[in-house]
């Protein structure tokens, strides 16, 4: 039976009880019906491996796609799954023929581990990249464009953007940024790993030439399901990370791109093979109005913050620049040590960040999140704020 959304979801999850859970950003949360289909995949695939992994990995994968890719505004043989979004970025840095002087040009926002696989990646080619910083607070989104795009030279060759920040939780503008790269010749590379699930996507319409998420975060799957989408006229472009049986392969499947990133030798297909089970789960609970709820909670929860802190918003809580997901400015201090106050004291799970300068709180907001969990959260911060001084 369908829980409406304005109901507490928790018992459809496997949250511990005493933890107010306020880190769905991070790695997610899986529903229990979710989690059951995994694990009846995981014992399917035992029960007869040869039959599974031999005779019907492609068909499985192609219909786990083909569910994918309906939610995603894409074909399903443009996309391909990934254990998570840092692979895909990986994927795309060490495939794409970046020359000496080249520059992969990103913003301040990005996530860390995404930025250092492009370093990685021009380190060894004699390329750059480089980083654009963003003034906040932000204000509108042609402030945003215009301040990336002041970042962008003749040597430029790749805009790689989040679509939604990590460390500041921010909607960033990408389609005025795409479409403009597009006319320079530039390709783009977008960090999708929080938008899937937490804001409507097509992608074809975006036209990124890489979009890469995750569908075990906001998409409610299990831990190690993600996805790679390349536009089909770049997807020549790419190379596997993991050379076996698909490069070359002797009995071609749809797409060069589909054979040498989807079959790279044994290994457990049970989460992406599980996506399906999560887009009916959040069908059937009425998602539109869950994201909503939540959005109205985390907008009532940053007022009183700021009530509490007296400090700015990184840009206006609106549907414009955050979903279900904000970073919210706090006091001077140890980010570390009130994080582990939270928890040690409060039982309450929440990133605390430390980005340019800047203590910030990053707060998700869940389907199975409640008032009560956030006004826990605010009176600890009170709590401890006050000790800070």
């Amino acid at each position: 039976m369908s829980i409406p959304a304005d109901v507490d979801l928790r018992k459809a999850f496997l949250l511990r009880p005493e933890i107010v859970f306020l880190n769905h950003g991070s790695f997610g949360a899986c529903p229990r019906p979710v989690f059951e289909a995994y694990q009846q995949w995981q014992l399917e695939l035992e029960r007869q491996p040869v039959e599974f992994l031999g005779r019907r990995f492609a068909a499985l994968m192609r219909e786990a796609r083909q569910a994918l890719g309906a939610a995603l505004g894409a074909a399903a043989d443009d996309l391909v799954f990934i254990p998570n979004a840092t692979t895909g970025v990986n994927i795309v840095a060490r495939s794409l023929p970046l020359a000496a002087g080249d520059e992969v040009l990103g913003t301040d926002h990005e996530y860390g581990a995404c930025e250092r696989a492009w370093r990685f990646a021009c380190e060894k080619r004699g390329a750059r990249y480089v980083t654009q910083p963003l003034p906040t607070p932000l204000s509108s989104p042609e402030q945003v464009v215009e301040a990336v795009w002041s970042g962008v030279t003749p040597r430029t060759k790749v805009l790689f953007l989040s679509h939604i920040t990590s460390p500041t939780a921010l909607i960033l503008p990408i389609a005025g940024l795409i479409r403009r790269a597009r006319e320079h010749g530039i390709l783009t590379v977008i960090d999708g790993a929080h938008a899937p699930g937490q804001i409507p996507l097509v992608l074809e319409a975006l036209g990124a030439d890489f979009y890469t998420g995750n569908a075990h975060k906001w998409m409610l799957a299990p831990k190690g399901a993600a996805f790679l989408y390349a536009r089909r006229e770049v997807q020549s472009l790419l190379e596997p990370l993991v050379v076996s049986w698909g490069w070359r392969a002797e009995r071609p499947g749809p797409s060069r791109f589909i054979d040498e990133q989807e079959y790279q030798g044994t290994r457990d297909i049970a989460a992406y093979l599980s996506v399906p089970a999560a887009l009916q789960f959040m069908a059937e609970h009425h998602w539109p109005a869950v994201r909503a709820r939540c959005h109205a909670l985390l907008r009532e929860f940053g007022e009183q913050l700021h009530d509490l802190t007296g400090l700015p918003f990184l840009a206006p809580l609106t549907e414009t620049w955050s979903a279900q997901m904000a970073a919210f400015p706090l006091p001077p201090g140890d980010p570390d040590t009130l994080k582990q106050r939270l928890y040690d004291e409060f039982r309450i799970e929440v990133p605390l960040i430390s980005w340019q300068g800047q203590r910030l709180v990053r707060v998700s907001v869940q389907g199975y999140n409640t008032r009560d969990d956030l006004a826990a959260l605010l009176t600890a911060l009170g709590t401890c704020l006050r000790g800070d001084h």
